[in-house]
């Protein structure tokens, strides 16, 4: 009796992965045995070991009950199940539960002591690890190249004052033969004003402080309140400073599609212990990592945000923020305050709080 380990290694529901995957074990073990259960895991990328993918993980723990029902791992895809090293970490514990690990590349089980049969798994698993790293950089070339030469909107939450609406067929004929409809940001007739009324009263050299105090007198849902559905996880309770800073330093209000301004790193979860793989982390990228449309892509406020940024650049009160550290960057001047050629504007003494 066999058990198989058809692991899937992108998002979505078991599909055409699913069962190709299925087939190719059932044939490999035709005559041999019978599958009494699968393991799919769906969601979780391959880099992980398999002690942190929860179906592996099941197969694992399974592994160690003396009253198992099952022999042998029938794997589906080989390039799916190990990826990096992992065969060789694994390899020990399949020896030590006496189990036999069926590969469809060999018609049959692995033999550690086979040195070609390693050497093998060894590259099923540099094959796994290059498709992982070429889809990452796929993706991440085409989605710079989509905002900056194309403007395209490409997902997350639109920034307070915006909505998203209708931007015709999906640039993807496939897709779009399915119904499917692009989108792009248009300003929000409810909030606009609001980023109106914050960026003029920044101009004006009240701080960040002032601002935020006054939206709350003027009972002003803040963005979270204003979008519940999009922001499930703030309480959405009143306007604060740092919320007002994050609107008043947002590239994306002066028209301009901005992608790129956070990575994933990819760190070791241990490094005492290099077997537990990677943990993902989140960090902002530096202005000159963005991907900037070279034309405006939504209504925005260039000249107005132009400014605001030398307010910053010029010195704030306390509360108000920093000085503005500026790159180049597709010849548009970026920072955390700034996102176009200075514009000067007269000094002037700052609010208090």
């Amino acid at each position: 009796m066999l058990r198989v380990l058809r692991p899937r290694l992108h998002r979505g529901l078991p599909g055409p992965g699913h069962l190709w995957q299925l087939q190719q074990a059932t044939a490999l073990t035709t005559g041999h045995g019978r599958i009494t259960a699968a393991y799919f895991d769906i969601g979780h990328s391959r880099s992980l070991p398999w002690a942190r993918r929860p179906e592996a993980a099941a197969l694992l723990a399974d592994l160690a009950d003396p009253d198992r029902p099952f022999d042998a791992i029938v794997i589906g895809s080989s390039e799916r199940a190990f990826t990096g090293n992992q065969y060789s970490v694994m390899a020990p514990l399949f020896t030590h539960y006496d189990i036999a690990l069926w590969i469809p590349e060999l018609g049959g089980p692995a033999d550690p002591g086979i040195l070609q049969h390693e050497e093998l798994m060894a590259w099923f698993g540099i094959l796994g690890k290059r498709e992982v790293v070429r889809a990452r950089m796929r993706t991440h070339t085409s989605m710079t190249a989509q905002a900056r030469e194309q403007g395209r909107y490409l997902g997350g939450r639109p920034p307070y004052g915006y909505r998203l609406v209708d931007a015709g067929p999906h640039p993807n004929r496939a897709w779009a033969r399915r119904g499917a409809r692009a989108q792009r940001l248009d300003t929000d007739p409810d909030t606009a004003p609001i980023v109106k009324w914050i960026f003029a009263q920044r101009l004006a050299r009240h701080s960040v402080a002032r601002i935020a105090r006054a939206l709350n007198d003027m009972a002003i849902p803040c963005p979270s309140a204003a979008d519940p559905g999009r922001n499930p996880h703030r309480p959405g309770t009143h306007w604060t400073p740092t919320t007002v800073r994050a609107l008043l330093t947002n590239p994306r209000y002066t028209g301009h599609q901005v992608w790129n301004r956070q990575r994933t790193d990819h760190d070791l979860l241990d490094p005492a212990d290099t077997t537990l793989g990677e943990r993902d982390t989140r960090r902002r990228n530096t202005p000159d990592q963005w991907a900037i449309s070279r034309k405006p892509a939504q209504p925005g406020q260039d000249a107005v945000f132009a400014q605001v940024g030398v307010v910053w650049a010029g010195g704030v009160a306390a509360g108000g923020g920093g000085v503005a550290v500026a790159a180049a960057v597709g010849g548009v001047v970026v920072g955390p305050a700034r996102f176009h050629p200075a514009v000067a504007v007269p000094a002037a003494q700052e609010s208090g709080q």
